[in-house]
């Protein structure tokens, strides 16, 4: 967009500031700019002067904006967000990894004297760091064919804030191997590995997370700190004796005894963590005590900065606002003898907000007046206004383009893209009102109307500039979807497999049962040691299962919280399970192959392939579409264009985007002239869906019915007369479009959602309206992948997986209960114009509980909401709630499932140890559905003594903040929900009765043996048994998880190429492997090669190994040609005969064991030279 800068900074309302900068003016104040014309004048500015900028907004929500409109108009790599949340209390308990990572970019990028634009809220500037020479020495840079001391980096990895592991997999962990260092920067994409000879940087590659292999080499690398306090065995030293002192003066003043104890035993716990230089959760509150000259981001910046204050008036109060929740907080840990006296929290903001200002800075203010501690030297009034929304009224903005070109105006369109830009001028020239597409880099020109490619916030009118400028959202009110910015934090929830082993976790072995997981022994049995998995049962039965049948054991995984039973070894118990599992699942088959073969041979209407209505109609989704929803538009269109009546199941996650496929499959009905019946379990969805397709349809005749008990008897009898009579063309309703009266003139596909949440005599009538018309059914209950396999074929599942780029994660906290907390979340919510969902699962008490929260925060509206009242109330409080007529909605679990409320951006749980972590997953994913930023605060109890349970779950929902593996627990107990409800709720049991996964594998063998398909053949293990160290010590690789990993691997190797794959990730992930592992994958690659050779046995009896071929294989080999290898070879080996089989004898008395593996792989190698040529018959 440099024309539209170009021409923005040409007026003399710019050049005024401009000249004030360069005159050196401390102090400006410009008004009036409103829209982006904010961005405009930040982006030319800096373009102008060259200078650093330092944006101060007042608060997180509008820093965002201002950065999403900067990164259009300035290069990205100039332009960094420090975003800090505005509650204090929050901030001091976990941060949140996103924001975290972002806040280290930005330092890093200060730190190298950068003349950049950062923009920060004022909490931002209230944040202690290190000084800005600690954080300059705390990088680390890697070079290749540097020599390095291995025991000081890891020393100060750990003071830069990273976490040691034993395999690295998400940013800000580090883990040492032998001569291999593997760290994951917060602030890249991949982990690095950095490959040492003895103290010789030897190779630094960045590696794949998810499998753990390396990929690009790089010359070199530099690490940037992981936290923001940067802390060296000193600063815990200095900070230990500074709060001894502290408390010293504050046991003084306390009369109290019990309270003096109380501090004393938190102190000294706190202080006692320090000297041992350890973290804990609330150390940020000693942030000015760990530094003699602690630092704010304002001694980051370079003395010329300049400071541009966003609504100056607004910073103020959210300053002072601060300082009150800051006294308050301390107040409150005062009283608890959580804090001793004479702490600044925060610091001092007075050298740009009081009298102490040092730098020069420029005010933004909407409107013009005096604002306290301000002087300014240079004061503009800019006559400048907000665009208005047209919302797709043509002829009101042809109304004000013919007036702005009468008064000289340059007007301004922005489209986000190509196809954006050509379907607005599209549409402007339908209504004569000529706009041309313009190159980025042309000139703006007065009386012209032009369209730029770009991306702005919204729009302004500039009376003295005579500008113009209208974003696409405001000409048709739909937010164009801007394309994902690059994240810098990977999903690393992909990686952490859940069916990673533990010590202590229940396992399934597929022969004998449920049993505990304890661990991989090394046993040494006639003086060969191999490992084995060790699995105790029933009683003090045990089990030692050799790792080379790894895949008999599986991961038990059942409902969260549900304990197995536990077999003993050889009762018959397990046996008569498993077969009530087979038959159950052979029931399913059943039934599933005859629905099939019943689909198979109706015969329904087949669609017409896409039209030109349906490629426009497609082309006005105002979003970006995900790969999934994509290809699942396909699926479906092919299902409907075939003769075969559609039956599809499409599973998504709440806010996937699974309407929007519902709607182009209606559209492409309804192009056909067919009617559409919507049918969904609640009146409020209802009525939502009901808006969304009346907005996604405006633009085309389509006439839109609903039914439900929103509406009136006379509306409904007019929708049904018009279902009658072919006038309405989609129906959307509750089980009321299930009543007899209800009759279709054509009816072509029947959408469902939620088919489960519908009773038994709907499911019934359901069934009957099914029949020979196209079927969609969407849920949000996710299906597992493995079910998802079995059942291809015989069911037609669609899933998408991957959510829409939301522009802002969600700040997920975990802390104790208190009450100054909720009161932040609730006003700072209501603050933006939001609501909040307070989750409270105990009925008895609910309305104490709301009554509570309205004497914490007198001016919010409270309502409460439970399962137990009539379906009446329910509907009316969550119809107020979703209006915006209440504040705070104090729940039940019933938010769960359904009514999709933008709005809130707020969820508080209470008692969150008490609640499933499917639950937890499920509820935070009814914030965070707009584009602003959404906070999930996770309470428990103070001073409670959580259980094991307990502390797990809130373990693992940390850990889903961080992108861990919590999202796989979530996933992997909803999947099991998700069976339940595809196969029917008594699988629940059966499921948890043999674990998922044997589960699913019965039902996948079972469909296939109904299908007829052969079921695949279980490759016969061919005998091997020799005596040889050939396994993985322990010395080489300590970690169990990563052993088992690798044993799997080595267990699944399916040619000589696996086998070499193989030793280059053995090499690459722990560096140079020992002997034993040698001699493991040669064994591997033996019996590859040995059953590609024909060999039935290779067995060890005394000191003589006995290699026994098979019968075709000994007809189809040279005797004589066999007796020159074995000569070759040498004198120890002999051959042989054993009834019809020739066998391989070699004495391996010398031999030690990667000597004699050598031999035998050296003598498959051979055999191939003494084949017989086969002969072919002449005449």
């Amino acid at each position: 967009m440099l024309g539209l800068k170009r021409y923005f900074s040409q007026g003399e309302d710019f050049d005024s500031i401009l000249n004030g900068i360069n005159v050196g003016l401390k102090e400006q104040l410009v008004a009036g700019l409103s829209g982006s014309a904010r961005t405009m004048l930040i982006s030319s500015l800096h373009e102008k002067t060259g200078k650093p900028q330092l944006v101060v907004t007042h608060n997180l929500f509008q820093a965002q904006k201002l950065y999403e409109d900067l990164i259009s108009l300035l290069p990205e790599d100039e332009v960094y967000l420090y975003p800090v949340n505005d509650l204090i209390s929050s901030e001091m308990a976990i941060s949140s990894p996103e924001l975290k990572s972002q806040r280290i970019d930005a330092l890093n990028y200060l730190s190298k004297s950068a003349s950049g634009v950062i923009i920060t809220p004022i909490a931002g500037l209230r944040r202690y760091l290190p000084p800005i020479e600690t954080w300059k020495q705390a990088g680390l840079s890697f070079r290749m064919g540097d020599e390095i001391d291995p025991d000081q980096i890891l020393n100060k990895l750990v003071a830069m804030g990273y976490e040691r592991t034993s395999m690295v997999q998400t940013p800000g962990e580090f883990s040492v191997r032998g001569g291999i260092i593997d760290i994951f920067p917060l602030t890249l994409k991949n982990p690095v590995r950095i490959e040492l000879f003895d103290t010789e940087i030897d190779s630094i590659r960045y590696f794949e997370a998810e499998t753990q292999r390396s990929k690009d080499k790089v010359q070199e690398i530099s690490i940037v700190p992981a936290e923001e306090l940067i802390l060296f065995n000193e600063h815990y030293e200095q900070a230990a004796e500074r709060i001894d002192a502290r408390l010293a003066d504050t046991l003084k003043n306390i009369k109290d005894d019990s309270l003096k104890e109380m501090l004393v035993e938190n102190i000294s716990y706190e202080t006692g963590r320090l000297r041992e230089h350890q973290q804990f959760q609330s150390m940020y509150k000693y942030a000015s005590l760990f530094y003699d000259n602690p630092a704010s981001l304002l001694d980051y910046v370079s003395p010329d900065c300049l400071i541009i204050m966003d609504e100056i008036g607004r910073i103020q109060e959210t300053s002072q606002q601060l300082d009150k929740e800051e006294a308050e907080w301390q107040t409150a840990l005062l009283e608890h003898g959580e804090l001793v006296r004479g702490l600044t929290i925060s610091p001092d903001t007075n050298v740009i907000l009081g009298d102490k200002k040092s730098f020069p800075i420029i005010y933004l203010s909407l409107f013009l007046r005096h604002v306290p501690h301000t002087q300014p030297q240079n004061i503009l009034n800019v006559e400048c206004k907000s665009m208005q929304n047209f919302h797709g009224q043509m002829n009101v903005l042809k109304g004000e383009m013919d007036r702005w070109k009468k008064l000289g105006f340059a007007i301004v369109f922005v489209a986000l893209n190509k196809e954006r830009a050509n379907r607005l001028e599209r549409v402007l020239a339908d209504y004569e009102m000529d706009a041309g597409i313009i190159d980025d880099n042309k000139d703006i020109h007065p009386k012209t109307s032009q369209i730029l490619l770009g991306d702005l916030a919204s729009g302004f009118e500039s009376t003295k500039q005579k500008l113009v400028v209208i974003t696409e959202e405001e000409v048709f009110t739909k937010k164009a979807k801007r394309p994902a910015r690059k994240q810098k934090m990977t999903n690393a929830e992909r990686i952490k497999s859940y069916s990673e082993l533990k010590v202590g976790d229940y396992v399934v072995h597929v022969n004998h049962g449920i049993g505990k997981y304890l661990g991989i022994e090394t046993l040494e049995i006639k003086g060969v040691h191999k490992d084995y998995l060790h699995i105790k049962y029933s009683g003090n039965d045990t089990l030692y299962v050799p790792v080379d049948q790894i895949d008999q054991v599986q991961k038990y995984v059942g409902s969260e919280g549900k304990e197995p039973k536990i077999y003993s070894l050889g009762g018959s118990d397990w046996k008569k399970v498993k077969s009530r599992v087979k038959s159950s699942v052979q029931d399913i088959a059943d039934d599933l192959i005859k629905l099939y073969a019943e689909r198979e041979a109706s015969k329904g209407y087949a669609f017409s392939e896409d039209g030109a209505e349906q490629s426009e109609f497609e082309g006005s989704f105002p979003y970006q579409e995900t790969e999934d929803q994509l290809r699942t538009i396909e699926e479906i269109k092919k299902d409907m264009e075939s003769i075969r009546p559609m039956d599809r199941l499409l599973c998504g996650d709440v806010g996937y985007g699974k309407t929007e496929v519902a709607i182009r499959a209606a559209f492409k009905a309804i192009m056909d002239g067919k009617q559409v019946a919507f049918l969904v379990p609640t009146t409020i969805l209802a009525q939502q869906h009901f808006e969304t397709f009346r907005e996604r349809f405006s633009e085309f005749p389509i006439t839109i019915g609903s039914l439900s008990r929103f509406r009136s008897k006379k509306e409904q009898n007019e929708v049904i007369k018009g279902l009658k009579a072919g006038t309405v063309d989609i129906a959307i309703g509750t089980h009321r479009l299930l009543s007899k009266d209800v009759q279709y003139k054509d009816l072509g596909l029947l959408i469902i959602d939620e088919e489960q949440r519908f009773g038994v005599t709907h499911k019934e009538k359901i069934k009957t309206l099914k029949s020979n018309v196209d079927v969609l059914t969407l849920t949000a209950t996710p299906i597992p992948r493995t079910l998802h396999m079995s059942m291809l074929g015989v069911r037609d599942l669609s899933v998408i997986e991957t959510p829409p780029e939301n522009r802002f994660p969600i700040q997920t906290y975990v802390m104790e209960y208190n009450g100054s907390l909720v009161r932040e979340a609730i006003e700072r919510e209501m603050g933006r114009g939001g609501q909040v969902y307070f989750l409270y699962n105990r009925v008895d008490s609910i309305e104490r509980m709301a009554e509570q929260i309205s004497m914490l925060v007198p001016d919010c509206r409270v309502a409460y909401a439970h399962g137990q009242m009539s379906e009446n109330e329910l509907e009316t409080v969550m119809l107020e709630f979703l209006e915006g007529n209440y504040d705070v909605l104090v729940s039940t679990t019933i938010i769960e499932t359904g009514v999709d409320i933008p709005n809130v951006n707020t969820l508080i749980v209470y008692d969150a140890d008490k609640m499933g972590l499917s639950q937890l997953y499920q509820l935070r994913g009814r914030v965070g559905r707009s584009n602003r930023v959404a906070y999930a605060y996770f309470t428990y109890q103070r001073d409670k003594v959580l259980t094991e349970v307990a502390e797990k779950r809130l373990q693992a929902i940390k850990e889903f903040t961080e992108l861990g593996s919590g999202f796989k627990i979530a996933m992997r107990d909803l999947s099991i929900r998700g069976a339940g409800n595809l196969l029917g709720a008594q699988q629940h049991g059966f499921i948890d009765s043999v674990g998922f996964d044997l589960y699913s594998q019965m039902l996948e063998e079972a469909i296939e043996e109904r299908k007829g398909t052969k079921p695949k053949e279980v490759e016969e293990e061919m005998d091997f048994n020799i005596e040889v160290d050939a396994y993985i010590p322990s010395s080489y690789i300590g970690d169990e998880k990563q052993k088992i990993e690798m044993y799997k691997h080595v267990r699944a190797a399916k040619s000589l190429k696996d086998i070499s794959d193989l030793q280059e990730e053995f090499i690459d992930r722990f560096g140079d492997y020992p002997v034993e592992v040698e001699c493991l994958l040669l064994a591997a690659g033996i019996k590859l090669r040995a059953k590609r050779e024909g060999i039935q046995s290779i067995e060890q009896k005394q000191d003589t190994i006995n290699m026994l071929l098979t019968e075709s294989s000994t007809a189809s080999v040279d005797g004589g040609k066999m007796f020159e290898i074995a000569n070759k070879i040498g004198r120890h080996v002999n051959l042989g005969m054993q009834n019809n089989f020739m066998k391989v004898v070699i004495n391996r008395k010398r031999l030690k064991d990667l000597e004699l593996l050598k031999q035998i792989d050296l003598f498959l190698k051979e055999i191939k030279h003494a084949r017989k040529e086969k002969t072919t018959n002449t005449r």
